[in-house]
């Protein structure tokens, strides 16, 4: 693995994390923009993951 994918997976997998810490947080405060945002940053994590999986080495 190059270190670009491996950056990139990384920096997806912190993106699913913020994500979900900030779903924790709105729902623990009752936030409702906390719950698009989080949302969101966990949508972006996973597509960057998904399109790192799916097209594989060039």
């Amino acid at each position: 693995m190059s270190a670009y994918r491996a950056a990139t997976a990384l920096l997806a997998v912190v993106f699913v994390g913020i994500g979900v810490a900030l779903l924790v947080e709105a729902v623990v405060t009752g936030g409702a923009l906390g719950y698009v945002i989080s949302v969101l940053f966990v949508g972006a994590g996973l597509g960057r993951l998904y399109l790192l999986r799916t097209r594989g080495r060039r």
